[in-house]
């Protein structure tokens, strides 16, 4: 393996995890009714009632 195919294939993993992350930030971003309609996980927790922030704890 090349040097040049470990950097490509280094390149490719940090795009797709860039496009993971702003995916889920431009769905965090939306109203909490439009996250829960699209089944959004971290978007609501039902034991306590909270909308889930990016960093897991309850704002």
């Amino acid at each position: 393996m090349s040097i040049f195919s470990s950097i490509g294939r280094i390149a490719s993993e940090l795009n797709a995890a860039r496009t993971r992350f702003n995916t889920a930030r431009s769905i965090r971003s939306l109203p909490i009714e439009l996250q829960k309609d699209i089944g959004w996980p971290e978007a609501f927790d039902s034991n306590t009632g909270y909308r889930r922030g990016h960093s897991g704890e309850a704002i």
